[in-house]
């Protein structure tokens, strides 16, 4: 590890295998990247926060959520119908803005658990596919 692991005033999610992921963990933690924010996302926060995203309890609630993950760990997600007809919460993509440190695994669990939860709540799915216009009069 680098000298400047110490100046990081926060537990650091420990780094992936070697060749396992692509995330620039080390980049973050040698200071060649600025916003090293993501790295308070260890194991254990990633299990409160796939936790809390599964217990969203309306489409403000998403939002809010949505929010803080980018003022928190600088994670922005993106929440969209996709180019097919959405049925379900299958039928959307959720895509994250580039990011040095957050894992590929953290980039699928992330999706899953609002998949899981707009699944579990349809009256969410629709108040975010009705925030896109999808069901105006025409």
């Amino acid at each position: 590890m680098s000298a400047s692991l110490p100046n990081i005033p926060f537990p650091v999610r420990q780094p992936c295998p070697p060749g396992v992921c692509e995330c620039g963990h080390q980049d973050l933690i040698e200071g060649t990247q600025q916003d090293i924010r993501i790295l308070r996302l260890t194991l254990t926060e990633e299990k409160k926060l796939i936790t809390r995203l599964e217990a969203v309890s309306d489409f403000d609630d998403l939002q809010k959520m949505q929010r803080l993950m980018d003022e928190q760990l600088g994670i922005q997600l993106e929440i969209s119908p996709g180019h097919t007809e959405v049925r379900s919460a299958r039928g959307l993509e959720i895509r994250f803005k580039e990011q040095s440190g957050l894992c590929r695994k953290t980039r699928k669990n992330i999706p899953a658990a609002i998949r899981r939860c707009l699944t579990a709540k349809p009256e969410i799915l629709y108040r975010l596919l009705d925030s896109f216009d999808l069901f105006r009069e025409l």
